[in-house]
């Protein structure tokens, strides 16, 4: 009898504990049971000039003064994207490996089509950063531009796809450029167009200004600017230290990797702009430091990078960034 009743209360014990736990299960808020269920992502960009889309064999009013200047390459990589939730927490998006655009945390945006002007790009463009996110409410994003230390420094040429363009790659010690974007004047003689088109800025390989590992010799005093057809925005990793220029360096003094925070931002409704016009808002693009490449390559000592590196939120020339100018949300 006592054996019986001994059993009967065992049972009776576990039977309440269940139910006190399915019950105290069913309390909890349905959004706390989704939140560790992935949701697909989109996160679309725009390449703009101002208010209006950028557009390969267009000419634009760019820079102080205003200058007609035509784009002939638009491209950059982002890393590190996350969404901000509505606790100010930001949550990483996991990007989808599609083997062409995307690798681990990097992502290629390409604006140009090859066409026009911009024969030194490819035919594909891209606009958006895909991948998948905890379920949730989302107020903002955050992301880096460039490509993180440890995927920067290899060879491009045996880089998976979009690491693979050795068109937005230095050399081993200076890593990629993490923004490509290269103008021409609009007002060149015929004669400097060859088959009609404008020509593309190209740059020498000599080691001495055209990657970011090198920096342009000191002056002892200001040089005046040279007047320049063109003007190439490449930034990227300077100062990187190798034993060699075929080795990966170890680390670099200014990794340029350039953090941006937008508020305001829903993936359902808004763009990511990219403004050409306000990231040169404050240069001369008609001018060039002498005994530096045309335009800014990232060197330290390059007073053309000035306003480009603050509008992307770099510090340079010893002063700080009042903040970027170049991405917003529409």
């Amino acid at each position: 009898m006592m054996r019986h009743l001994h059993s009967f209360l065992v049972i009776s014990a576990f039977t309440s504990l269940g139910l006190v736990l399915g019950q105290s299960l069913m309390r909890q808020p349905v959004n706390q049971l989704q939140a560790a269920e992935p949701q697909p992502v989109t996160l679309r960009f725009a390449g703009k000039v101002g208010n209006q889309r950028f557009q390969c064999g267009e000419s634009y009013p760019l820079g102080r003064p205003a200058t007609m200047m035509t784009p002939t390459d638009f491209r950059f990589y982002v890393t590190d994207v996350a969404l901000i939730d509505a606790a100010g927490r930001a949550v990483p998006v996991t990007l989808q490996q599609d083997g062409k655009w995307q690798y681990q945390s990097v992502a290629l945006l390409d604006f140009e089509n090859k066409e026009a002007a911009c024969a030194n790009g490819t035919t594909d463009v891209r606009d958006r950063v895909v991948g998948t996110v905890p379920a949730g409410t989302y107020r903002g994003i955050r992301f880096k531009l460039g490509v993180p230390f440890a995927l920067n420094h290899v060879d491009a040429t045996l880089a998976p796809s979009p690491l693979n363009l050795t068109s937005l790659w230095w050399n081993w010690r200076g890593g990629y450029k993490f923004l490509r974007i290269d103008l021409i004047s609009a007002t060149l003689p015929d004669a400097m167009r060859p088959g009609g088109r404008p020509r593309q800025l190209t740059h020498s390989p000599a080691p001495q200004h055209t990657s970011p590992g090198h920096s342009a010799p000191r002056h002892s005093a200001p040089s005046p600017h040279e007047q320049s057809p063109g003007f190439a925005i490449h930034l990227g990793s300077t100062a990187c230290q190798a034993a060699t220029n075929t080795q990966a360096p170890t680390r670099c003094a200014n990794p340029n990797l350039a953090d941006v925070t937008l508020n305001n931002f829903n993936p359902a409704r808004n763009v990511i702009v990219a403004d050409l016009a306000a990231l040169v808002a404050s240069t001369n693009l008609t001018v060039n430091q002498p005994n530096t490449p045309s335009g800014c390559m990232a060197s330290p000592e390059d007073r053309d990078c000035t306003g480009i590196m603050h509008n992307v939120g770099l510090a340079f020339g010893g002063q700080p960034s009042t903040g970027q100018t170049f991405f917003r949300v529409e």
